[in-house]
């Protein structure tokens, strides 16, 4: 059974990869040249079609930072970005992929689009018709992203005060962007066919996963504080540092993600490095708060265990989130 998601198509600006057979390209030097490559670090994505999935790389300077997994094109989830490269076989029999130069902008209108719910529309407002949608964002004011799906071809346009400000079309036709957006919606009126447009708020910027560098830094410090903890005497600190993971989960899900005590097969987390280092330092401070030993002071564990990687920790604003000050 084909994939659902194969038809998907998003707009860019230049092409780098055009789709292509997935065994005919080396995906992990694809992505290590736009690292090296000054010319390549661009933003943009690739896309990666396989029989089972559809696989989108957020690329910010060269850098893979996020992304996404579909299998319908409708529902989406965020994949960790090395657990999302890993999924693609070294030599796959099928599959496509493809490379394209995008706006930092429609990179972060696609990923809003994917991953969070669209904001309702009027019931008695047929936003596929264009004599009511344009006077309703005026009528409104409305600021926010709006996305245009027909036939399977993505486009968004940036609104603001109700103005189309700046569109990203999955029609590459020339022409004022006007006149593009108008062909869109004659296709739809021509086709009988049906134009799915939703809504969403301003788009964030485009978050970057936290790196696997760091979230493994967190994790063998997590095990580090653990060990030390207990050598000092505290033989229920493995216990208790769980119990704090579990009890700060709901305000802090990436916590999930947090293998300090060796477990197999957690996932690395979704989430930005701030908020990542956030949550690693809502659990060190419980932790430390309840089994720091009376002859040790936190100040002088915490300068003992983040000593290695200290600069990695300040660049990550872990002692920043911390009660203690920690000199060097």
């Amino acid at each position: 059974m084909p994939l659902k998601a194969a038809g998907l198509r998003y707009p860019h600006q230049r092409t780098f990869l055009p789709r292509t057979k997935l065994a005919y390209v080396h995906l992990r030097n694809l992505l290590t040249d736009a690292k090296r490559d000054r010319a390549a670090r661009v933003f943009g994505y690739v896309a990666i079609w396989m029989p089972e999935e559809l696989l989108i790389l957020y690329m910010q300077e060269g850098e893979v930072v996020n992304a996404v997994s579909t299998v319908d094109g409708a529902a989406f989830e965020v994949v960790p970005v090395a657990e999302a490269v890993a999924r693609v076989p070294t030599e796959p029999e099928f599959g496509e992929v493809a490379f394209h130069e995008a706006d930092d902008e429609q990179l972060a209108c696609m990923f809003q689009t994917q991953t969070t719910p669209p904001e309702p529309w009027p019931d008695e407002l047929r936003a596929s018709d264009a004599r009511a949608l344009f006077p309703f964002l005026a009528a409104t004011i409305f600021d926010g992203t709006v996305e245009l799906a027909l036939d399977r071809a993505m486009s968004y346009l940036v609104v603001r005060d109700g103005t189309v400000q700046r569109a990203f079309l999955a029609d590459d036709q020339p022409g004022a962007v006007v006149d593009r957006v108008k062909r869109l919606f004659l296709q739809e009126a021509r086709r009988a066919s049906s134009t799915v447009v939703r809504r969403w708020p301003v788009a964030p910027p485009l978050p970057a996963q936290a790196p696997a560098a760091l979230v493994q830094a967190y994790r063998e410090l997590g095990a580090a504080l653990v060990k030390r903890l207990v050598a000092e005497g505290g033989d229920a600190t493995p216990m208790i540092a769980d119990y704090a993971r579990h009890l700060l989960m709901p305000s802090h899900p990436s916590l999930a993600s947090h293998a300090f005590d060796g477990r197999n097969g957690v996932r690395l987390p979704t989430v930005d490095s701030t908020t990542f280092t956030r949550a690693i330092a809502a659990w060190m401070t419980e932790v430390l708060w309840a089994m720091t030993p009376e002859t040790l002071s936190q100040e002088d564990l915490l300068r003992d265990l983040t000593r290695p990687r200290r600069h990695m920790f300040q660049a990550a604003g872990l002692y920043d989130q911390l009660p203690w000050r920690v000199d060097w």
